[in-house]
């Protein structure tokens, strides 16, 4: 048995192990580019609804100063509900992210050293069991 015969499954363990490293943090990944557009996007659209209700709040103020204060502040207040909305929806979109992205760090670590051990392992094997077979 040559050394380049026993060398070939530790190389084949290497690319496999990639290789399903890599599908699995892809798969992972899935979605998680989604809850970040959500976390940029939540608040501008919110603040889009803010300013579109503050230029509405301005065309009833036709008749006498207190009147048209009241209808501002009225309106001006419901205006500020889009903004919250938006708030409401980006900042736990953006803890999912962050969790998410977290995890699959983690992920990526434990599975770099999973395979580096397996590897090691069976480097050390090989070697073991080709000393012992020349032994005989």
């Amino acid at each position: 048995m040559s050394l380049l015969s026993n060398a070939e499954p530790v190389v084949a363990v290497k690319r496999v192990s990639r290789r399903t490293a890599k599908l699995v943090h892809q798969e992972m990944n899935r979605g998680r580019s989604s809850l970040a557009t959500i976390a940029s996007t939540a608040p501008l659209v919110g603040l889009f609804g803010t300013v579109l209700g503050i230029v509405n709040s301005f065309p009833g103020c036709a008749g006498s100063q207190a009147f048209c204060m009241s209808v501002t502040a009225e309106r001006l207040s419901e205006a500020l509900v889009p903004t919250a909305l938006g708030l409401l929806v980006a900042v736990p979109a953006w803890w999912c992210y962050r969790y998410l992205s977290s995890q699959i760090e983690a992920f990526d670590l434990q599975t770099t050293n999973a395979s580096i051990m397996l590897v090691n392992y069976l480097t050390i094997y090989s070697r073991g069991r080709r000393e012992w077979s020349t032994r005989r």
